[in-house]
């Protein structure tokens, strides 16, 4: 409650600009989600308390307007784009001025994906060291993760290993997975297609390159893990009735999920 109150009376805002034109619908958080995203970054024990406010795998019920809800986490090291990617995704804009992003950001966008109306929801997390409580913190409940490198940059892509590691200690054991390499347009490139595509075997895993300035594969990338973890629950959850949660779970109310 101090941390909160102390915030709300003087606080900086992580919302972005108003949405610019767009492919399907998007929506941003509200003041009050950006409030509990500011304690997010913050405060880690926050981050523990709001871990069950991220809903598991569920159908729609029949009130809503979409048939379900796909989450999406996006991982990678620092500046390799991962931001980008998705400001383009979502508004089909890129600025080549990089901002870090503090914590954790998301957009929520309406698709199709195999005639079904889905409400994606892509979290966008910090590259660097001192965010990763944080970013581990999402690893339950992502039902897809885009693993994402930067093919000009090495290390950034001998780090994928590592953020591999941390998916299969975190994150949940049937979530899917695909690599990207991302800034595929630049000339200056160290990182084959080849090397690319030979990790994504050893990791066995869907491999992509992408490049958010030429809007290259990039809401390819997107629709196919989409459609990847739509398919594992159909194949899963065939029985399952419309309108009938995916999981035993009970699914949390209120929040910004």
């Amino acid at each position: 409650r101090f941390a909160f109150s102390h915030l709300c009376s003087a606080r900086v805002s992580f919302c972005r600009a108003p949405p610019l034109p767009h492919r399907g619908r998007v929506e941003e958080c509200g003041e009050s989600q950006c409030l509990e995203r500011e304690l997010w970054a913050l405060c880690p024990a926050w981050i523990h308390l709001s871990a069950a406010r991220f809903p598991l795998p569920k159908m729609a019920t029949a009130n809503e307007d979409y048939d379900v809800h796909i989450k999406l986490l996006m991982l990678g090291d620092t500046g390799v784009g991962k931001t980008c990617l998705l400001l383009r995704y979502a508004y089909d804009s890129f600025s080549t001025t990089f901002i870090t992003t503090i914590g954790i950001d998301f957009k929520i966008k309406y698709v199709s994906v195999d005639d079904k109306r889905v409400k994606l929801q892509v979290w966008d997390t910090a590259g660097q060291e001192r965010f990763r409580t944080i970013t581990v913190s999402y690893f339950k409940g992502a039902h897809g993760i885009l693993l994402v490198y930067d093919v000009t940059d090495r290390e950034t892509f001998e780090n994928t290993r590592h953020w591999m590691q941390q998916i299969s200690q975190h994150a949940d054991s049937n979530v899917e997975v695909m690599l990207v390499g991302n800034k595929a347009d630049k000339d200056d490139r160290v990182v084959s297609t080849e090397e690319g595509e030979e990790l994504a075997k050893a990791f066995g895993v869907p491999f992509m390159e992408t490049s958010a300035k030429d809007n290259m594969n990039v809401e390819d990338c997107y629709t196919a893990l989409a459609g990847a973890t739509l398919k594992r629950w159909m194949a899963e959850n065939s029985a399952t009735p419309a309108g009938v949660s995916l999981s035993t779970a009970t699914e949390t109310k209120g929040g910004c999920c």
